[in-house]
């Protein structure tokens, strides 16, 4: 129960990518609250293995303060939107006990981004990943701007996240606006004919319908929503701007 209700303020406040990270969240206190019960696998449908709660906070907190320090400098509103996330999920207590290990994990010096995407990696599936690159992007962008440096490091965690190369460049496009989005976002170029245009339109919106989303994880199935809108938007303005009908 406290995993859909997780999700749900989650998804308020921070659409799907919080969604995820509040359904992920509302999983550790289902299978590790107060009763002492334990699942066979902490995520259910999304990982390959278990990992302990206190792992996964630990080593989502760290990519969080690598995106935060990115740019040579710690960022108040960068702060507050990953606090703000914590208070939504856990409430105060909890969200300040966490965030005084979120404050020493800041401090460190030298934190190994390889190693600890390599542990996702073993534990997460991929849809799961790129909703975690997603929430690291809104962590980015909190204050107005991506800057070059956090983009180099977020294709650097894509990279470790074995995500390609396709899917960073639609993300970002979601984040960092520029003439081409809507391109990117359907994985095309500029210079691409109307009838390549139209195909690409086709696949995404294939590969991105809720109802092809083989899942029974609410949070999930609204990603998929969710970025079958970012593609029919994308494609309204390239048919917009080419007069396609």
């Amino acid at each position: 129960m406290i995993k859909w209700i997780a999700a749900f303020i989650g998804y308020f406040l921070f659409r799907f990518p919080g969604a995820v990270l509040g359904f992920i969240v509302g999983t550790f206190l289902d299978n590790f609250g107060g009763s002492g019960k334990k699942s066979g696998s902490v995520f259910q449908d999304f990982t390959k293995q278990t990992v302990s709660p206190a792992d996964f906070e630990l080593n989502l907190l760290s990519l969080c303060s690598v995106i935060i320090k990115a740019d040579g400098q710690v960022n108040q509103r960068e702060l507050d939107y990953v606090r703000q996330y914590f208070l939504s999920t856990y409430g105060k207590e909890r969200a300040n006990a966490i965030f005084r290990t979120f404050n020493e994990v800041i401090k460190k010096r030298e934190i190994s981004t390889q190693r600890i995407c390599n542990f996702m990696v073993q534990r997460t599936r991929y849809e799961v990943r790129l909703q975690m690159l997603h929430f690291l992007f809104g962590i980015a962008q909190s204050d107005g701007q991506v800057s070059k440096a956090e983009v180099q490091k977020l294709r650097e965690i894509a990279g470790y996240f074995r995500i390609n190369e396709h899917d960073f460049e639609s993300i970002m496009a979601m984040f960092i606006k520029s003439v081409d989005n809507s391109y990117k976002i359907l994985e095309i170029e500029r210079t691409a004919t109307d009838e390549e245009v139209k195909k690409a339109y086709r696949k995404m919106a294939k590969k991105y319908h809720p109802d092809r989303v083989v899942t029974e994880n609410e949070a999930i199935r609204n990603g998929a929503e969710e970025k079958f809108k970012e593609v029919q938007k994308a494609y309204e303005t390239i048919q917009k701007e080419r007069g396609l009908s």
